[in-house]
């Protein structure tokens, strides 16, 4: 999969928006370049809300075991809750990892930084992962959409 195919997977669910810093748009420069994933049904950015899913295209501080530094190396990462999580990996977010493994390319892993908020990551999804990244990216889009819908309800 390229972040082309990630991009126009996600764009097919209603009401999302891509978000993707860049130089001059008042960003950290450290997100240049990657994506973030809104459910945003009235095409604006979200307020107080994390995306439910994002692209990484480099090694960020603290987080350089995906090597992300390579050429056209990315991970996708996506906001999948702690049921989906341990369906994924059979321990749950808060739990270390009974065999921890080093990251390899195109397996679905633990977000290296944010696996205890029920975030999985894959880095340079290929052929073994395609299906499981569609389905992850719909169960974290159906959450998002969950949340927002808690979220407005709570407002009136």
């Amino acid at each position: 999969m390229r972040i082309d195919d990630i991009l126009a997977l996600v764009a097919s669910r209603e009401a999302t928006l891509a978000v993707q810093p860049t130089e001059g748009d008042g960003t950290p420069e450290i997100a240049w370049g990657d994506t973030f994933f809104y459910y945003a049904p009235n095409g604006s950015m979200p307020e107080a809300t994390q995306p439910f899913a994002t692209i990484v295209t480099k090694d960020y501080p603290g987080d350089t075991d995906c090597r992300l530094d390579r050429p056209d190396a990315f991970r996708l990462n996506v906001a999948v809750g702690t049921e989906e999580f341990r369906a994924c990996l059979g321990y749950g977010p808060r739990e270390s990892n009974p065999t921890p493994q080093p990251v390899r390319d195109d397996t679905v892993i633990a977000h290296p930084t944010y696996a205890s908020a029920g975030w999985v990551a894959v880095v340079n999804p290929g052929p073994a992962t395609e299906y499981a990244v569609g389905e992850l990216l719909h169960r974290a889009y159906v959450r998002a959409v969950a949340a927002h819908d808690r979220k407005a309800a709570r407002k009136q």
